[in-house]
């Protein structure tokens, strides 16, 4: 064979070998038809996922207003953490760092007000033992509730229509405290404002999403509404405000972060700019430069996305969900696990 034939013979080979790693969707598939080699189904069900400290369980509900479960990688066991006691189903769950687990959900759940019991959810703590019910922590959370991964200490959103006599209406507010433990039982401490969405220069609803670790003097938080959403960090000290993101007419939110605090992953849709519904994960550097690397193509089938991801203590993987477009936020249809140190190997 000349040399010729040897280019045009390499060249399809390379064409071919591309064209298995970057596949075109076609019409009724779903990203998991075409998973690339780096990204694994951990669970065909579930949403909201959360690392255990160790990196070998992952918690995750079995739905929105369901179960709090968990999955050990190494076994692929799944169990259920809220079974043995009645309650209308949780929102979140989140590991805690003394094993405990922190939970968010209604006192009371009507299916045909689906929209209402989001509204009206409560913190509680499932002691590890998976003995007893939850205790609850007596106060409301809107939306997700932040975590320490190395105190006992959360960060939370109150809105104004659940304190409509002590905040202005549309407001928002973020708030922190200790969890601490009296006579066995889990309580707030310390409790404080971080800071209200009236003290902002710009108008926008409050959640909270991460420490900022190492030394978690930050909390990251999202900005809804505000340029689209962007992604925005507070100095818990100072009260100085960032905007990470700063991508008018773009949907960011933040949601996991990297353990050297260097990067924060993000529902984004720069890859089409069709807003929340249509969003893939990216990887933002915190540092204002808005530097940004797309890490999942989900968004690029029709009615689907990625969404809430969280990155695991060692920062060598990511679980995720896989999302469907019509539904509503938050809502997930199987936990996938993304192998950082693969996904550099494999061709873009």
């Amino acid at each position: 064979m000349n040399s010729k034939r040897l280019f045009f013979a390499a060249l399809a080979v390379s064409a071919i070998a591309f064209s298995t790693t970057i596949a075109e969707p076609m019409a009724g598939e779903t990203p998991t038809d075409h998973l690339p080699p780096h990204i694994t189904q951990a669970a065909w069900f579930g949403e909201r996922a959360d690392w255990s400290p160790d990196g070998r369980k992952i918690l995750f509900l079995s739905k929105t207003f369901g179960d709090a479960m968990e999955i050990d990688l190494a076994t692929k066991t799944i169990r259920n953490l809220t079974a043995h006691y009645p309650q209308h189903g949780y929102t979140r769950a989140l590991y805690l760092t003394n094993g405990d687990i922190l939970l968010s959900g209604p006192e009371s759940f009507d299916p045909k007000k689906i929209g209402e019991a989001r509204g009206e959810c409560f913190l509680y703590v499932l002691d590890k033992s998976l003995t007893k019910p939850a205790v609850p922590l007596g106060t409301k959370c809107s939306e997700g509730p932040a975590v320490s991964r190395s105190r006992m200490h959360i960060a939370w959103t109150h809105v104004a229509a659940e304190y409509p006599a002590e905040m202005p209406a549309g407001s928002s507010r973020m708030q922190e405290a200790d969890i601490i433990y009296a006579d066995g039982k889990p309580k707030l401490a310390s409790q404080k404002l971080i800071i209200s969405s009236t003290n902002l220069p710009f108008k926008c609803t409050l959640e909270t999403q991460n420490f900022r670790p190492p030394e978690e003097k930050e909390l990251t938080f999202s900005a809804y509404g505000y340029q689209g959403t962007d992604v925005c960090g507070v100095n818990l000290e100072t009260k100085k405000v960032v905007d990470y993101s700063n991508s008018p007419g773009q949907y960011d939110e933040p949601e996991g972060i990297y353990p050297d605090g260097q990067f924060t992953l993000v529902e984004c849709d720069k890859q089409n700019h069709q807003g929340p519904n249509h969003v893939d994960l990216w990887k933002l550097k915190l540092d204002g430069s808005g530097q940004y690397e797309r890490l999942t193509f989900f968004s690029d089938y029709p009615g689907y996305k990625a969404s809430n991801p969280v990155v695991s203590d060692d920062g060598k993987f990511i679980a995720f969900q896989m999302a469907v477009s019509k539904d509503a936020a938050g809502v997930g249809h199987g936990i996938f696990i993304y192998d950082i140190g693969k996904a550099a190997k494999t061709p873009r």
